[in-house]
């Protein structure tokens, strides 16, 4: 009876070891504040170790009272022995340093920033720890951001078609019920009248110019080359700049998100220059270089952009959604130079 019990009690035993042992190395895990405190503490008990090691090996001797050739030496050891600690605190604990900088400088839109330098120990556990958080807020932002651009451009779309189909309609039966009007009226109001019917006839094209801003049918319809070329077409005539557009024949099929994030962007970047740069010439290009496309919009202007403004964070939001870097160089004077990589893995047709 006695061997079944110990039989018995035997194999619990060992889980319940193994399981406090887990749950002590978890606990450690979870407490670098704790393992920060062992490593100081082992720091310094192996200097002070060490120190009264060498205390005790050497023929120096302590007077009671001390004498004042004594003092020379207590000086000589006591400093030796703080410069000592001090050397070995601080090289252990100068990832710190690098972490914070880090923190200091990180932006959710510049996606990859990261600590390479991993410590030791409880250090390399809590910069790893940075890192995995600062990779779950950039997925969470790139999500969030994705959502709210996809309800963007579906309401675009929506304005777009409403702009189109309602007002457009509107002002086109306008324009044709004036247009019998002028052809009835008397010769001294058909000037007035054909004044208003011109008013009218822009107002409709503006319509119709800021539906194809809001959804860029020519992308969906003929592809972003085209679109391209219309872009920079309205661009040039609506703001008198010069443009050198250059875009790559050979581009791959992509897909329709990649697509619409180089479209928005270099709407985005042309819309910049014609507001702000002073521009006389702009350069639009799209190329493929060893895999990656390259976007590229640079002007001519003032440049010197200190503060990016909510065009410019819109644009690395953008860039976000298919994993591109977004870049803008602005020197004062030298004009603004803004460019979108997007990586291989991105430019393949999903």
């Amino acid at each position: 009876m006695n061997e079944r019990t110990d039989s018995r009690t035997g194999p619990r035993a060992g889980p319940r070891i193994d399981a406090g042992a887990g749950r002590a190395a978890a606990t450690r895990s979870r407490h670098p504040a704790r393992a920060l405190f062992w490593r100081l503490f082992a720091i310094n008990g192996l200097v002070f170790t060490a120190g009264t090691f060498v205390l005790a090996l050497s023929p120096a001797t302590v007077s009671s009272p001390v004498l004042l050739t004594e003092i020379p030496v207590l000086i000589v050891g006591l400093a030796v022995i703080i410069t000592a600690n001090a050397l070995l605190i601080r090289k252990s604990l100068a990832p710190l340093d690098a972490l914070t900088t880090l923190m200091r400088r990180v932006d959710l839109l510049r996606a990859g920033d990261r600590l390479t330098d991993s410590g030791n120990g409880d250090l390399a556990q809590l910069i790893g720890t940075f890192n995995e958080m600062l990779e779950r807020l950039e997925a969470e932002r790139s999500a969030s951001s994705a959502y709210a651009l996809g309800a963007q451009e579906g309401e675009r779309q929506r304005i777009a078609r409403e702009l189109h189909d309602e007002i457009g309609q509107s002002l086109t039966v306008a324009l044709l019920s004036l247009k019998r009007v002028v052809d009835r009226a008397p010769e001294e109001l058909r000037e007035e009248l054909r004044s208003a019917q011109e008013t009218v006839r822009a107002s409709l094209d503006e319509v119709r110019q800021v539906a194809r801003r809001l959804r860029p049918g020519v992308l969906e319809d003929l592809g972003l080359h085209s679109a391209l070329s219309a872009l920079s077409s309205d661009f040039a005539e609506a703001s008198g700049i010069a443009i050198t557009r250059e875009v790559d024949p050979g581009l791959p099929a992509l897909s329709g998100e990649v697509e619409l994030v180089l479209y928005r962007i270099a709407q985005e970047g042309l819309t910049n220059v014609a507001r702000h740069s002073r521009a006389r010439h702009v350069e639009l290009s799209l190329r493929q270089e060893e895999g990656r496309l390259t976007l590229r919009i640079a002007d001519d202007g003032r440049g010197g952009v200190q503060r990016e403004g909510a065009g410019i964070r819109g644009m690395r939001e953008r860039a976000l959604l298919i994993g591109a870097r977004l870049t803008v160089d602005s020197p004062p004077g030298g004009g603004t130079d803004v460019r979108l990589v997007v990586p291989p893995h991105a430019v393949k047709e999903s």
